[in-house]
């Protein structure tokens, strides 16, 4: 078999990675990256020893939603005349998953989605991602759903039990083969209690995330044992706001853009970690690290209801009020901090592969 796996943003290339990974022992993989995030993208792959075999250049002013989505079409189409696959794969809910699907089923190549089958309900929140996965999923052939949940949420949108696979999530796959290969990251305990925070999705930038800025001011006014490590997200916006708020704080330490591992390495080490992230709240529990979401909806609600993660949105108020309140109360972290992951075991390629029949099928995902 011949497949094509298209990557676009940093999260797809850490969700992919161990999938090509997998692949690649059974059969011919061709990796190309879209270009919607062409440095970004290739890093995460660089660590894992992927060389993309394609890259496709896109303007710098293609980046409204419209535009970038339009750019990316012919290119694309281009690629796959070029290598001919059986199958293209695609990762979750960007552009990128959006067009890789319209353009299989355009050509008319089967369509195969890595964690498929997310909902929040609301094609507003989050924006676009919402609508990028439903259309995807309305077009794969392969469904690899990460959970139970979002498998019943395609089956109750009508798509063929025989299309649905529980696999587990793959970032979880990717997190244990970087936690295998990072046995030397360092043990000691910081000084102070660390928090990390991320946070940079569309709808959280502007007001909201100076809301996030001024509540991690408060903590640290408040919390005098305590740090606040914020890595950079690239996007101009996010940095300037934090920049304008944040700089210059004691106890708060803004980070330059982090590779994958290195975030690893600073989710190891955090205490407690608050995050819009949605491969975070995946992460965290499988590391035993309490999470509060800045956002007021999530499509991962499993960690919710186990207990392991929170809802806190992006008040200033909620987040301080929840933060201290984790931090002061050692049952309830405790609690939180169970390493209760619903998220997988870390073999999720493996079930990938035995659903296109290439290997056994691994023991079923939790």
């Amino acid at each position: 078999m011949r497949f094509l796996c298209v990557v676009g943003t940093r999260p797809e290339a850490i969700k992919l990675a161990p999938v090509i990974l997998q692949l690649s022992k059974y059969a011919q993989v061709t990796t190309i990256c879209s270009g919607q995030h062409s440095k970004l993208a290739r890093k995460p792959l660089e660590w894992f020893g992927i060389k993309p075999d394609g890259q496709i250049a896109l303007r710098s002013k293609a980046r409204t939603l419209a535009k970038l989505t339009g750019a990316m079409f012919v290119p694309l189409e281009r690629m796959i005349s070029k290598y001919s696959p059986d199958v293209i794969i695609a990762q979750g809910d960007t552009t990128t998953v959006l067009v890789a699907a319209l353009t299989a089923f355009y050509v008319g190549v089967p369509f195969a989605h890595v964690e498929a089958g997310l909902r929040t309900g609301d094609l507003n929140a989050p924006f676009p991602e919402e609508f990028n996965r439903i259309t995807a999923d309305r077009l794969a052939r392969w469904h690899f759903c990460p959970t139970k949940r979002a498998c019943d949420n395609l089956r109750a949108e009508g798509i063929e039990q025989s299309r649905l696979y529980i696999t587990g999530n793959t970032g979880i796959d990717a997190l244990r083969l970087t936690l295998d290969r990072a046995n030397e990251v360092e043990s000691h305990k910081p000084s102070l209690r660390r928090i990390l925070l991320t946070a940079h999705r569309r709808e959280n930038q502007g007001e909201c995330l100076e809301e996030i800025c001024r509540a991690v001011i408060a903590l640290v006014d408040v919390v005098k044992d305590l740090e606040i490590r914020i890595p950079m997200h690239p996007s101009p916006g996010v940095r300037d706001t934090f920049e304008r708020l944040c700089a210059h704080r004691d106890r708060v330490t803004l980070l330059p853009p982090l590779n994958y591992e290195q975030l690893v390495f600073e989710m190891c080490h955090a205490e407690l970690i608050l995050t819009d992230s949605g491969g975070i709240q995946e992460e965290a529990p499988y590391l035993r690290k309490p999470v509060l979401v800045l956002r007021d909806k999530t499509e991962r609600p499993e960690a919710v209801e186990l207990g392991v993660a929170r809802l806190v949105g992006a008040r200033r108020a909620e987040i301080v009020r929840a933060t201290r309140e984790l931090l002061a109360n050692k049952i309830a972290y405790a609690k939180m901090a169970s390493g209760a992951s619903p998220y997988g075991d870390g073999y999720a390629a493996e079930r990938i592969g035995a659903a296109f029949g290439l290997c056994a099928t691994p023991v079923s995902a939790k």
